[in-house]
């Protein structure tokens, strides 16, 4: 019997921080050791996907290779006779599958995807910045009344205009913001079923921002398999299994520095509040060293109430591979936040220590080699799947 296939990917679009690393590489490098021999791993990497938002094309090709070069670094055994890396873009049976899945996706399902609204719009600083400078240019007498006017007369007189006009102003920013982003960031979970599907995956472990996109692909496969009444595709496990299968609760989901509301991410511009892989170990541990906690003066694991506090003690037990429960125990009740960042930033600077003295020792070529040899095993995989969904819908006899 063939093995089931665990299928992650790669982003290429842009340089991993340590949310990617805590939250998808490390637990990945720790199911491949633990499971190869009994599974097949796909690595495969998006670099289709990477049009979705603005990038550096210039850099996308060495981003890909860099980033597969990182997972080598953090333990990846990727000659291993299980695992295959390739890319997305190097077999057009991605793309063809893409546009058959898409007709049988409804527009409704994807309108729903939290994703493409995160992405799409603007956020309420950059609007709150333009409305500003739409003031001082166009309704001179408001911008004036905002910075000069008394509370009292601001109240009486300038208030009620200027919050209507900033609601108006809101709406149709957030328009616009929809109708400019691209067709791609739309159907894109479409492409990320055909990633799965192809290769009859049962297993895609993703963090809970990825959720809606596991639960479209077993929707859209489900509704083909039942049009056409054969197995066209392997239904991957419902999301809640996935997380029980890399062995953690929840998606792991490492905030924000600063603004522990918001995700770590290189795609917005959170440079104090994000920890790149290639950042120097002492300048990420001053970055934890101003991490945004409160005023509460206890530590306590608490998303809701203390999530800066919080978002510290899950990158702890990460970074020092303990159980969450253990840390928390550790430092819970204790009223010094000033210790418990020492404790974190000491341990990310061993992280990223050790991280980027094995990076040193992956070559390039190591990378391009094993990418060659594996699109050639991969292509023809997709290809008889592909071949079985034409003859399906009819394209093929």
């Amino acid at each position: 019997m063939d093995k089931e296939v665990i299928l992650t990917g790669l982003r290429s679009n842009a340089e991993f921080h340590l949310g990617n690393y805590l939250g998808a590489i490390k637990p990945m490098v720790r199911l491949q050791h633990e499971l190869k021999g009994q599974y097949q791993l796909n690595m495969f990497v998006p670099d289709l996907h990477s049009f979705t938002t603005p990038i550096d094309h210039s850099k996308l090709y060495q981003q890909t290779i860099d980033n597969v070069r990182l997972y080598m670094a953090a333990g990846m055994d990727i000659n291993h006779t299980d695992t295959y890396v390739y890319r997305q873009s190097r077999i057009p049976a991605h793309s063809e599958m893409t546009w058959i899945l898409g007709c049988f996706t409804n527009m409704g399902e994807l309108n729903r995807m939290t994703q493409y609204k995160e992405k799409a719009q603007k956020s309420d600083k950059e609007i709150s910045e333009l409305f500003f400078q739409l003031l001082e240019e166009k309704y001179p007498e408001y911008h004036k009344a905002l910075h000069e006017s008394s509370d009292t007369e601001y109240e009486k007189t300038y208030k009620k205009q200027i919050s209507e006009l900033y609601l108006r102003w809101h709406e149709a920013s957030q328009e616009l913001a929809y109708e400019q982003s691209s067709a791609g960031l739309f159907i894109y979970p479409v492409l990320m079923a055909a990633d799965i599907l192809l290769y009859n995956a049962k297993w895609v472990p993703v963090g809970d921002d990825q959720r809606q996109h596991v639960e479209l692909t077993r929707d859209v496969a489900i509704r083909m398999n039942n049009k056409f009444n054969q197995e066209l595709f392997t239904v991957p496990h419902e999301w809640n299994k996935q997380l029980e299968f890399i062995g953690i609760d929840n998606g792991v989901r490492i905030r924000s520095l600063r603004n522990p509301e918001k995700k770590m991410s290189k795609s917005i511009d959170d440079p104090a509040g994000t920890i790149m892989l290639s950042d120097n170990p002492d300048e990420a541990a001053k970055k934890i060293m101003s991490a945004t906690t409160d005023s509460v003066g206890k530590i306590n694991y608490d998303w809701d109430k203390q999530a800066g506090v919080t978002n510290l003690l899950q990158i702890l037990a990460l970074t020092e591979d303990k159980d969450q429960d253990e840390v928390n125990k550790q430092w819970g009740g204790q009223d010094s936040y000033g210790q418990l960042k020492e404790a974190v930033a000491d341990s990310v600077k061993m992280t990223l220590q050790n991280l980027q003295a094995q990076l040193s020792d992956v070559t390039t070529t190591q990378v391009e080699e094993k990418l060659a040899a594996d699109e050639a095993k991969m292509s023809a995989v997709a290809n008889a799947t592909l071949e079985k969904v034409q003859k399906a819908v009819g394209l093929r006899s």
